[in-house]
């Protein structure tokens, strides 16, 4: 997952870098965040945090259990609120309303937050997802619940086309399902103002990367070095199957699906299947001590340039771990197939 500061598990880590400051003399309306909690001293610093990088930007003190802030947000945006900048957080979808938020300093993550139709939606959303966790983190490949959890997903989005949370329940329908033109044809039902927003845009980058690499077109050859500075080609496994992987060392969900890829491999080495692994690493040392620790035997490669690696500039990568599957005559196949989902396609391929 890419720029961190938290982990907010039904929101993407990585969409956080699209966020806009707090304006405090904006013009199109204002948010008043009027807080009460027992158990917090006088004096405590309530913080509004930009999740991307942990910058304060509101700030109040505790008086008598309350508090206020105050500022302006250009459209929808994720924030957090904590005490002192430390955790616990309580997770806002925050937008220009009069915001009440009640709880107790031991509790004060599950605060209840009234008065915000964003934040309602952001909830009404989590609520829909949680269920079906499992599904997201790729824990599980069950087909009926991946059905049902697109379906209620695809309800959300046709209900709320003006919400710019909608953007949000497209993204996790894409994650689960792949579909570049099902991705489109749902975004472009959204209002305008909410395409152009935070997430929206996200998504309007992700469509258009997809059209830079699409099934059943030739994939784009690369080279890249090898550990021992040797270049290897993507073309020079022409006439094999082969998975281009991106990953790193530091990306959790690369490692978690790291032994689906592994166990795959096993399978289908010996039956014209390999994996060329494109690390987006900046540590020489993390990368190998990565590959050795889970047992990727196949071909590495990397520049060591962390998010500005050349190749998954030239592919549009915005996020890892991500694939893209490469038949014998270098035709693009398939993309982004985790957990069993990878072993079933090469099983209906290979005999």
């Amino acid at each position: 997952m890419k720029h961190a500061f938290l982990f907010l598990l039904l929101i993407p880590s990585f969409l956080f870098a699209q966020q806009n400051n707090i304006n405090t003399a904006g013009s199109s309306g204002r948010f008043v965040i009027n807080g009460t909690f027992t158990g917090i001293p006088d004096n405590s610093a309530i913080n509004l945090l930009n999740p991307n990088n942990g910058a304060v930007e509101a700030t109040a003190n505790v008086v008598g259990g309350k508090f206020i802030i105050t500022g302006a947000v250009a459209q929808p945006d994720f924030k957090v609120l904590s005490i002192n900048s430390q955790p616990p957080y309580i997770n806002l979808f925050l937008d220009n309303s009069d915001i009440k938020i009640t709880g107790t300093k031991e509790t004060f993550e599950a605060a209840e937050v009234k008065g915000s139709l964003s934040h309602d939606q952001f909830v009404a959303l989590n609520n829909i997802i949680k269920p079906y966790e499992a599904i997201i983190t790729g824990a599980s490949s069950d087909e009926n619940d991946a059905k049902k959890l697109s379906a209620a997903l695809e309800a959300f989005v046709q209900k709320n086309p003006s919400s710019y949370i909608a953007p949000l329940a497209i993204y996790r329908h894409n994650q689960i399902n792949q579909d570049g033109d099902k991705l489109e044809a749902m975004f472009v039902k959204l209002d305008a103002p909410v395409q152009k927003g935070p997430i929206g845009a996200y998504l309007s980058g992700i469509i258009a990367d997809n059209k830079k690499i699409p099934i059943g077109k030739p994939i784009a050859d690369f080279s890249q070095a090898d550990p021992d500075g040797k270049m290897i080609s993507l073309s020079s496994f022409k006439g094999k199957y082969v998975l281009v992987d991106f990953w790193a060392s530091w990306c959790g969900p690369c490692r978690q699906e790291n032994p689906n890829v592994v166990a795959t491999y096993k399978r289908f080495k010996d039956k014209n299947f390999t994996v060329f692994g494109v690390s987006l690493d900046k540590t020489k040392e993390k990368w190998l001590e990565a590959v050795k620790a889970d047992n990727l035997t196949w071909l590495h490669v990397s520049d060591l340039q962390g998010w500005n690696n050349a190749v998954a500039q030239q592919y549009g990568i915005t996020s890892i771990p991500q694939n893209f599957l490469v038949d014998p005559k270098g035709n693009v196949i398939a993309k982004n197939l985790r957990g069993p989902a990878l072993e079933a396609k090469l099983a209906s391929l290979i005999k």
